[in-house]
């Protein structure tokens, strides 16, 4: 199958799935970029990740460079598309309907519901990106004590990453 279509298939699929942002379909992404689709190996799609999470602009920037890296410009431009454009016609849709049934219970119970799958879903791309990167100890050692600062302080990310950046450049990771 044309690499093209395989591309728009795949991430339109995808971004029906984005309750809760692009976060929450990481690792239905990583799986099929690596596993199902070999675009890509586990390290690589972790390193474009983290790549596109440093880049200003949308958090799904990533999709744009695994389209690249697949199809060259076309990919990324056809990967962006594919991400933003069935989600966001069934936004547009969906808003509607939304505000119309505001005041339904079932709206509520709907929310509530969503709020604990969307939070496990971003859990387990974080698991899945934590465990691609950890190559030993040394990088274990990082990300717990990344996790902890981020979760436990209030520390701006730019500061952790810049930390974290620094001990990879001084060698002290290997």
């Amino acid at each position: 199958m044309n690499p093209l279509v395989e591309l728009a298939l795949l991430f339109g699929q995808l971004s029906l799935l984005m309750f809760g942002g692009g976060p929450t379909i990481l690792p239905e992404m990583q799986r099929q970029v690596t596993e199902v689709h070999a675009w890509l190996t586990p390290r690589e799609f972790a390193a474009l990740f983290a790549l596109a999470q440093a880049s200003p602009g949308p958090n799904m920037l990533v999709v744009a460079l695994i389209g690249w890296r697949v199809a060259g410009v076309a990919g990324a431009l056809v990967a962006f598309g594919a991400i933003c454009a069935p989600s966001s016609v069934l936004t547009y849709f969906a808003a509607a309907a939304w505000y119309r049934f505001r005041d339904k219970a079932w709206r509520k119970v709907i929310q509530v519901g969503l709020v604990p799958v969307t939070t496990g879903l971003i859990g387990a791309g974080a698991v899945i990106l934590a465990a691609t990167t950890t190559l030993d100890w040394r990088t274990a050692l990082l990300t717990g004590v990344a996790t902890v600062v981020l979760t436990a302080t209030r520390i701006h990310p730019l500061a952790v990453l810049a930390v974290g950046a620094g001990v990879g450049v001084s060698g002290l990771l290997g």
